[in-house]
């Protein structure tokens, strides 16, 4: 599918949150450490800020066009609330623990798919093109 450009720099850095999530997936009690730190990584270099990016900017210019507690919103919302508070736990175990790790990595996958495959589109489809383009996410 062709992204608009203006959300192309958010679905690349979505790229990068799947690598993450698949070494999450992926994590036994042998690469728990190795896992956990491409989670902190990749947190400290694009996570924080894509989610400010999608929550300052990109729901916002929404909301002027559309309801704002649209059901894939909300649940966009949502998922970025238990992510945080998740990341956070796993990030500061002394001993990481392969069971949280994998769930993290269920629920960052789940989280991006749901927002490549609903809420870009139905971004694209309300906030008309030049509006996008003005809000330099990326």
């Amino acid at each position: 599918m062709k992204r608009a450009e203006a959300l192309a720099p958010l679905s690349r850095q979505h790229h990068q949150g799947l690598n993450v999530a698949l070494k999450l997936k992926r994590a036994d009690p042998a690469g728990a450490r190795e896992a956990r730190d491409a989670f902190v990584e990749f947190w400290a270099a694009e996570g924080r800020e894509h989610f400010r990016a999608e929550e300052e900017l990109l729901l916002p210019a929404f909301a002027q066009h559309a309801e704002p507690d649209h059901p894939a919103v909300v649940r966009m919302l949502v998922e970025h609330v238990d992510l945080r508070s998740r990341g956070a736990q796993v990030a500061s175990a002394e001993e990481p623990d392969a069971g949280p790790l994998r769930e993290l990595g269920e629920r960052l996958e789940r989280h991006i798919r749901h927002e490549e495959r609903v809420v870009f589109p139905l971004i694209e489809d309300t906030v008309p093109g030049e509006e996008l383009e003005r809000l330099e996410v990326g």
